[in-house]
């Protein structure tokens, strides 16, 4: 049989601690801000996708809420006091060289 050798303290030196290059810091660093950059296009993207759709949405009820007109009772882009084509002006002149007698 074999006995096994007790446990000790056993403390090592400090050579043998590697230390990260200044290279490797930098590249583990740029790669951290790469992919938080990257994080933040596809949060910041995702967010504007959810707005655009709630206001399609939004969009689409308000136009299936409105109730449906046939297109010639539509009113004219212009205005109220714009002339159509079925309410015909009338214009009267009246000559200069009639004059009005005085009463």
């Amino acid at each position: 049989m074999t006995t096994a050798a007790p446990l000790s303290d056993v403390t090592l030196p400090s050579t043998n601690v590697t230390i990260k290059s200044r290279k490797q810091t930098l590249y583990q660093i740029s790669g951290a801000i790469v992919a938080a950059i990257v994080v933040g296009v596809v949060v910041i993207f995702t967010v504007v996708l959810l707005l655009l759709k709630m206001y399609n949405r939004r969009l689409r009820a308000e136009r299936e809420l409105e109730p449906k007109t046939p297109k010639a009772t539509m009113p004219s882009a212009s205005g109220k006091n714009s002339n159509s084509v079925g309410h015909p002006t009338t214009v009267t002149i009246i000559p200069v060289d009639v004059h009005m007698q005085n009463r």
